[in-house]
C-alpha cells in the first residue's frame, strides 16, 4: 500500500521471516537468548558509529538495533506475551510519567530536584511490579558490561549518599588498590591478584564516573589507539619484507613511538 508506514513494513517483513512454513529458517529457530547477543552488539556498533561521526553508519546502525527490538517483540507476541505496539505504549506511557514537567503542571527548581523525583518515580515502579522490595540497585541489569554496571551501581549509591566526597579520595583508593594488588603479584598467590583487580577496575569505574567520562568509550578509543599504533608496526615492516615476528620488541617498539609522534604532529 502507497500509504504504509515504514515501521508497518518492518513488522511485515520480521513476521514473514519467522513464518513456520515459508520464512528463514535461521531466523525461525531464534529465541530470546540467541538473539540476546547480537542486540548487545549492534548496540555497541550504534556507539561506535557515533564515536566516528560517521552519520550514514549510524543510520544504518540504528536500523539494525531497531530491527532487534522488532525481532524480540516478534517473537514475544508469538508465545503470546506481548506484541510490538504493547512496546510502544509501555515507553510512551513511561515517558510521560516520568516527565510530569513537561507533560503534566509539575515544575522542578533544579535539575538535582529533577533527578530526585526521576528517583522517586523509579522506585515507585520496582515496587508496582512486585519487587520484594525496591532497593536503590535492584533494576541495576545484571547484563550489562561489567565496567558500565560498575558505574551505573555506584551512580545509584551516590545519589543516597554513599559516595566519595572527591576526586582526591577515589585517586588514593586507586593507588591503595594498586598497592594490594601488588602484593598478592609478589605473593603469587593468583586468586587473591584477581580479586583485587577486579577492586582496582571497580575503583577505575568509579574514577570515571567522577570525572563525568564513559570507561566504555575511553576503552574503545584506547582500543582503536593500540590498533592504530599496531598496524603502523605491521605496514612499516611490511615495506621491509618483514612481520612482527620477525624483530626484536626493541624494533617494534622503535616503530611504536614513530606512531606516537607521527600522531602528535
Amino acid at each position: 500500500m502507497a500509504d504504509e508506514r515504514p515501521i508497518d513494513r518492518l513488522l511485515a517483513i520480521m513476521q514473514k521471516l519467522r513464518d513456520p512454513a515459508d520464512g528463514c529458517p535461521w531466523d525461525k529457530e531464534q529465541t530470546f537468548s540467541t538473539i540476546a547477543p547480537y542486540t548487545i552488539e549492534e548496540a555497541y556498533e550504534v556507539a561506535d558509529a557515533i564515536e566516528r561521526a560517521d552519520m550514514a553508519d549510524l543510520k544504518d546502525e540504528l536500523g539494525d538495533l531497531l530491527f532487534q527490538v522488532v525481532f524480540h517483540a516478534r517473537i514475544a507476541e508469538e508465545a503470546g506475551d506481548f506484541a510490538f505496539d504493547d512496546v510502544v505504549i509501555g515507553l510512551c506511557d513511561k515517558m510521560i510519567r516520568r516527565h510530569p514537567h513537561v507533560f503534566a503542571d509539575a515544575s522542578f527548581n533544579s535539575l538535582s530536584e529533577q533527578t530526585a523525583a526521576w528517583e522517586a518515580q523509579k522506585a515507585q515502579e520496582r515496587a508496582a511490579k512486585g519487587a520484594h522490595r525496591a532497593g536503590v540497585l535492584d533494576d541495576v541489569p545484571a547484563g550489562l558490561p561489567a565496567m558500565s554496571r560498575a558505574v551505573k551501581l555506584t551512580k545509584r549509591a551516590a545519589r543516597v549518599g554513599f559516595d566519595w566526597p572527591n576526586l582526591g579520595e577515589v585517586m588514593a583508593k586507586l593507588r591503595e588498590e594498586l598497592e594490594e594488588l601488588q602484593a598478592e603479584i609478589d605473593a603469587n598467590d593468583t586468586e587473591k591478584a584477581r580479586e583485587e583487580l577486579g577492586d582496582l577496575l571497580f575503583v577505575c569505574a568509579n574514577l570515571a564516573r567522577k570525572l563525568d567520562v564513559d570507561p566504555e568509550a575511553s576503552l574503545r578509543h584506547a582500543n582503536q589507539k593500540f590498533t592504530r599504533r599496531f598496524n603502523h608496526i605491521e605496514n612499516r615492516l611490511a615495506d621491509q619484507g618483514k612481520a612482527p615476528q620477525d624483530v626484536s620488541l626493541e624494533a617494534m617498539e622503535t616503530l611504536w613511538l614513530e606512531a606516537k609522534q607521527i600522531e602528535r604532529s
